[in-house]
């Protein structure tokens, strides 16, 4: 089962949230439709314990399709907007870790799709990354004037976006963009493994986590700890946590059912 733009395929406890929209995945708001409705989807597929989003090996996005402002009226411009952010938030609010494979080049919106996944792979070589929307006078708008300089700092991710400066994939590394570089080769399958070891853990107990972080940062330090309490405990009650829990006292591995 998947959608027009975005297909969803579920391989075991893995699934691939796959942009299909050639020649560069370039987004309108079908596109963008598709992608929270492919959100949707992997956030109540039971089986689905980490989830994978790539683009082809050219472009894992080049961002927002430009025809599709041409002659728009600021409500159309601004409903584009809301509905991009809204998708973006529900991908970044997933109780799964999502890692983006960057096969080709994420500009723009692209990137801001990327940034809203807890992870980034990124193949050398392939491609680059950047904010490039002050090129055409525009501002980012699906997220990166937030989430980029929370990622690498203001004053490094403020000079990418008035510069709309382009990085490569080792460039990227070094800045925190992305997490891991691996020849092109090698992306898929070294994010596959990395993926399929995450999945056989205690994912619901890596989805508190992730909100623990995502969540506590934006918050004071005291209503933070509290999160991380009520987070805590949930996990503490967990079926996950006593075989654990069983597992350390019997000296063995635990077998971990995301529950």
């Amino acid at each position: 089962m998947g959608t027009n733009f975005v297909t969803v395929k579920v391989d075991g406890p893995l699934a691939f949230l796959q942009m299909n929209r050639p020649p560069a995945n370039a987004y309108n708001l079908d596109f963008l439709k598709d992608l929270d409705a492919a959100i949707e989807e992997v956030r109540y597929h039971a089986e689905a314990r980490v989830v994978v989003v790539r683009g082809n090996e050219r472009f894992f996005s080049a961002g927002a399709d430009i025809t599709t402002f041409t002659g728009a009226s600021p409500e159309a411009i601004a409903t584009f907007a809301l509905v991009g952010h809204q998708a973006l938030d529900k991908l970044a609010r997933l109780p799964k870790i999502v890692i983006a494979a960057i096969e080709g080049h994420a500009m723009g919106g692209g990137l801001e799709m990327a940034l809203a996944c807890d992870l980034r792979f990124m193949a050398r070589g392939k491609g680059r990354l950047g904010l490039v929307e002050a090129k055409i006078a525009a501002v980012p708008n699906m997220g990166g004037t937030q989430r980029l300089p929370r990622l690498i700092g203001k004053a490094r991710g403020l000079s990418m976006m008035i510069t709309g400066e382009t990085v490569d994939a080792d460039q990227a590394l070094q800045l925190g963009l992305v997490d891991r570089v691996y020849e092109a080769s090698d992306l898929m399958p070294k994010t596959i493994e990395y993926a399929t070891t995450l999945a056989q853990g205690p994912t619901l107990t890596l989805g508190l986590i992730k909100q623990c972080v995502n969540e506590g940062l934006e918050m004071p330090l005291a209503a933070g700890l509290a999160l991380e309490r009520t987070c805590g405990g949930v996990a503490f009650r967990s079926e996950d946590f006593q075989e654990g829990a069983r597992a350390f006292v019997e000296k063995r591995a635990p077998k971990f059912q995301g529950r």
